[in-house]
């Protein structure tokens, strides 16, 4: 597939829209148009250097979980082929091609459900101040990137503006109720079950990943946003892992994250300017990722 410049910013004149961290959001009625760009976000900050092809492989990929879980839960998607949108879209499919999806409306609920198979990240970082991650008690002695045996659950807030903050389930059953706290607790598990253990044949871990949930107008808890991405998900090279090792081949934005760690960024705005090089690698690891994953190469 030819590489065009980044896509960092749409207008869909017409409809009132909502800009997040990575996605263009544009409201339909009864109806939510996602556009995923090329913007990166790392530590919760907005690059101004775009990462072609990145929107597709997350639409995409998106769009390829969504039907391999959909027996565990349900989701909002709709559809992500451009000629069964609304007419009054097509005009703009060069923004809208192989990046967007008409999805279902729901109510968000106000926190993000991360599921860790490993210790890496800020659970690292966590585990090594205070030997616990959200509340729950590791056994000492672990490394960086040490294995579980089974997942643990550790959620965050859901901030506007500014860093995401861990939370134990105590808190999160005050944010969102104890109810939709276990369900969507219990879903994120499943989910995160299920997916390491398809990736884990294709050559994959799984290490890590985040799941958003919504209430649709049922009632109902289904799974939104995005699914098990390299935006919110951290995959390894399996053959390249070993709990011993150095940090294993990631094909995720750790590439990016490691990048301006080594240049000393302080993690706050302004992000700086990332090397072309830098750049096409990070674009090679998302494509590569849903070559691995989805077992062909990505089309639009």
């Amino acid at each position: 597939m030819t590489q065009a410049a980044p896509l960092l910013s749409t207008s869909i004149p017409g409809f009132p829209q909502y800009r997040g961290k990575v996605r263009d959001v544009y409201d339909l009625g009864d109806q939510l148009l996602i556009i995923a760009t090329d913007r990166l976000s790392a530590f919760d900050v907005v690059f101004g250097d775009g990462i072609p092809m990145k929107g597709i492989v997350l639409t995409q990929l998106s769009h390829w979980w969504f039907e391999r879980t959909k027996h565990i839960v349900a989701n909002h998607e709709i559809t992500c082929d451009v000629e069964q949108f609304p007419k009054t879209l097509l005009p703009f499919r060069d923004q809208l091609a192989g990046r967007s999806m008409l999805v279902r409306k729901t109510k968000p609920l106000a926190a993000e459900f991360v599921v860790r198979g490993y210790l890496d990240g800020s659970a690292y970082n966590a585990y090594m101040a205070e030997k616990h991650v959200c509340g729950i008690k590791l056994l000492s002695g672990l490394r960086r990137r040490s294995c579980f045996g089974a997942p643990i659950f550790t959620p965050t807030t859901k901030a506007a503006a500014g860093h995401d903050e861990p939370i134990d389930f105590t808190r999160l059953c005050t944010i969102i109720g104890p109810r939709h706290a276990t369900e969507a607790r219990d879903l994120a598990l499943e989910l995160f079950t299920h997916a390491h253990n398809i990736v884990i044949e294709s050559g994959l871990i799984l290490s890590d990943t985040k799941f958003e949930f919504g209430i649709n107008a049922d009632g109902q808890l289904i799974l939104i946003d995005e699914a098990l991405t390299p935006d919110s998900s951290r995959y390894w090279i399996r053959e390249t892992y070993t709990p011993e090792s150095t940090a294993p081949v990631s094909l995720d934005k750790q590439f990016v994250r490691d990048y301006v760690e080594q240049v000393g960024w302080k993690k706050e705005p302004p992000a700086p300017k990332l090397p072309a090089d830098v750049i096409q690698q990070t674009t090679e690891r998302y494509l590569k990722a849903f070559q691995v994953i989805t077992g062909k190469p990505l089309t639009n």
